[in-house]
């Protein structure tokens, strides 16, 4: 990724060198810098928040009062792993982190899950059926309050940056369910065919 970003600076300022721009190429650079610390600064306070807030639903239960709300469906989803895995209650965290757009608090909750998910695996050379869907599920980010999204628009001046959770709630709606669906189907698919296991 370094060499990609090195090599689009260097063939921008080449070209708007050769273009006779290249004072429009140096004052876009020191835009862009000064724009990425505003967002950056604005990021960093909204992120504050919204952690402050997980940790303190966290401390009163209301996290652990989502996960166990949630605990039936991820049993059903994640039907492979035995009912008492302390994996269910991380992926239930994970989820409910995920669904606030604090993917910094969901992570933690997220490699746990996945150790976990690891040590209820047979085969501990390929992803099991569980490991895709919980990749899936994460890849597909379902979110209720994009928070880092509200803070990236408020940090460029945006009027109404909360106006992105409805569309935003429906496209990550749509990407879930999807992504659910999908590893569901390959399950079924290798299943059937009796030799896989991811």
């Amino acid at each position: 990724m370094n060499y990609i970003f090195y090599f689009l600076i260097i063939s921008s300022i080449v070209i708007g060198a050769c273009n006779g721009k290249l004072q429009d190429v140096v004052n876009s650079i020191m835009t862009g810098a000064e724009l990425s610390v505003k967002i950056a600064f604005s990021l960093i306070g909204i992120m504050a928040f919204w952690l402050g807030v997980m940790r303190i639903a966290e401390k009163a239960g209301i996290i652990k009062f989502i996960s166990k709300l949630l605990r039936p469906i991820t049993k059903v989803l994640f039907n492979e792993i035995p009912k008492d895995s302390p994996a269910i209650g991380d992926i239930a965290m994970n989820f409910t982190a995920n669904a606030f757009g604090l993917a910094n608090a969901a992570t933690p909750f997220g490699i746990r899950a996945m150790e976990e998910l690891q040590e209820e695996n047979k085969d501990k050379s390929m992803a099991s059926n569980s490991m895709c869907l919980f990749l899936g599920m994460n890849t597909a980010g379902f979110q209720l309050v994009p928070t880092t999204a509200i803070a990236i628009l408020a940090g460029l001046g945006c009027k109404n940056p909360t106006e992105i959770i409805a569309p935003t709630l429906i496209v990550t709606t749509i990407a879930f369910v999807s992504a659910i669906l999908m590893a569901k189907v390959a399950q079924y698919i290798t299943n059937k065919k009796g030799g896989c296991n991811d």
